[in-house]
């Protein structure tokens, strides 16, 4: 048997193997690749609905702080009320 028979016979397996491993990492990629694409889809929905919540949050927010509002629950429910004028002092430096 030649040398270049030899080196033909031993290189091809090795060739075949590299070819194998190569496919198998191409796919793995590829797989790893969907799984990612699903989670960065899962965690945008899930950004989504914060952004949602944040801009509900804004508008309730901005609701209680009327002044209507803070007056109506300063007099029904912490039964306070505006003092009498005469009762009123002014400190000045």
């Amino acid at each position: 048997m030649s040398a270049s028979r030899r080196m033909l016979l031993v290189a091809l397996p090795l060739l075949w193997c590299a070819v194998l491993v190569s496919a198998a990492g191409a796919i793995y990629a590829k797989y790893r690749a969907r799984a990612l694409f699903v989670q960065l889809d899962h965690l945008d929905e899930a950004r989504n609905a914060l952004d949602d919540d944040w801009g509900r949050l804004q508008l309730e927010q901005g609701a209680w702080s009327t002044y209507a509002l803070v007056e109506r629950v300063a007099t029904e429910r912490l039964h306070m009320s505006r003092p009498d004028p005469h009762d009123i002092v002014i400190l000045t430096p």
